[in-house]
């Protein structure tokens, strides 16, 4: 059986979600789990202030466009180009063209497997991202996404944040802040 790769396709501009779950259920209908492996929408979390209130929240990196990592068929390119919202595969002439490993890695499509040791209620320092240098305590951790929900003091409130693992480092020796007196 031919290697599975990642390819992007194209859609038609905010009918991403419905795209992926239109895949998804063709997935699970047509029992397509071992030719169709994943399909993800690249999101970023930004930072937004609404009425003097910070407010975190998803964003598309590269709207229009759904990411799908499957091993390629011209039967699969058929039922993927017919697919409500979708225009095409992005390539030479609609031809499916897939992304090299480079590209993957830059655009964080498979998350390097972690080895994560860390629990509900840990202090964790955030390693990259927009909240790069901040301090917070892992809320509640998704082992399938590799994602753990942080809570963070911004701006004196605290505002819990969605963070791929690989973003976390453990604070061994958390220090508390209190200003011992000498």
């Amino acid at each position: 059986m031919a290697e599975a790769k990642w390819y992007i396709l194209h859609t038609y501009s905010g009918y991403e979600s419905l795209v992926k779950k239109s895949i998804e259920q063709m997935v699970e209908n047509g029992n397509l789990q071992d030719v169709i492996l994943d399909t993800k929408i690249p999101t970023e979390t930004l930072i937004e202030d609404r009425n003097g209130k910070m407010k975190a929240y998803e964003a598309k990196v590269m709207p229009g466009y759904v990411f799908i990592k499957l091993v390629y068929s011209s039967q699969l390119w058929f039922m993927l180009t017919n697919t409500r919202g979708v225009t095409g595969f992005v390539g030479p002439n609609g031809k499916a063209w897939p992304l090299t490993e480079e590209e993957v890695k830059r655009l964080r499509l498979e998350d390097p497997v972690v080895d994560f040791s860390m629990e509900v209620g840990d202090s964790v320092n955030v390693t990259s991202g927009p909240f790069e240098g901040m301090v917070g305590v892992i809320k509640s951790i998704d082992t399938t996404r590799q994602k753990a929900q942080v809570v963070l003091n911004m701006f004196g409130r605290e505002t819990s944040v969605d963070m791929d693992f690989v973003q976390l480092e453990k604070i061994s020796n958390p220090t508390t802040t209190v200003a011992s007196e000498d």
